[in-house]
């Protein structure tokens, strides 16, 4: 660890993972989302391989959920990107996919949250845009988080960005974040890996880090 006027500066994997310091966002692992990209049931063990690591280990652990507004509440911005995602002509034509108590809304329930953790919904593809996310992190003590979930291209990378812009450190496991496009993701994860504020690792990594802290805490 690193230090300078008084301020510890992590700077490796291990460091960056305090279980005090980092939390795990599951982002967007919904049925209506995982039903739209190659290989859910994958992308759901390798997300559940990282969530047990976190538990074990007394990591934080906040679920982002994607919403949609009846289309009585939705206004020019949510309208157009609907019809863009939905590729129709018109927004009578428009179906919103993530309506509050829509079957596709709902967590996959191999990743069913549990009472000791925090879900919230959003509007944005950023996590941090118009939620308590940044708020719960800050009053916490919190200054990095670990992202899974889906998809990298479309919200994962604005979340790693805007959560730098903001002061934290994004810690992105890159095989347990899926991705529509794979291409544009491929694109995504060299855009954060040439920016230099995520660190990047994969499952086993980040599980190696988190399973030694939880055997550091219990020793």
């Amino acid at each position: 660890m690193k230090s300078a006027y008084g301020l510890n500066i992590p700077k490796t994997l291990e460091e960056v993972c305090d279980p005090q310091r980092v939390a795990l966002l599951v982002y967007d692992m919904q049925v209506g989302i995982l039903s739209q990209i190659k290989k859910p049931d994958e992308l759901t063990r390798q997300v559940r391989t990282v969530l047990t690591a976190a538990r074990d280990a007394a990591v934080r652990v906040f679920f982002s959920r994607h919403l949609s507004l009846p289309k009585e509440l939705m206004g020019m911005f949510q309208f157009r990107m609907a019809m863009v995602w939905q590729h129709v002509d018109s927004p009578d034509q428009v179906n919103p996919w993530f309506l509050r108590d829509a079957p596709g809304f709902q967590i996959v329930p191999e990743l069913s949250p549990l009472p000791t953790e925090g879900v919230f919904d959003k509007l944005t593809m950023s996590a941090f845009e118009g939620t308590w996310l940044d708020f719960a992190l800050r009053d916490c003590g919190i200054n990095a988080f670990i992202v899974v979930g889906v998809a990298t291209e479309i919200g994962i990378e604005p979340t790693a960005r805007h959560g730098a812009d903001l002061g934290y450190i994004p810690v992105l496991v890159t095989d347990a974040c899926g991705a529509g496009n794979e291409e544009a993701a491929k694109r995504s994860i060299e855009n954060l890996k040439f920016a230099g504020d995520t660190i990047l690792a994969d499952t086993e990594e980040i599980c190696a880090v988190l399973r030694q802290r939880a055997t550091d805490s219990s020793s």
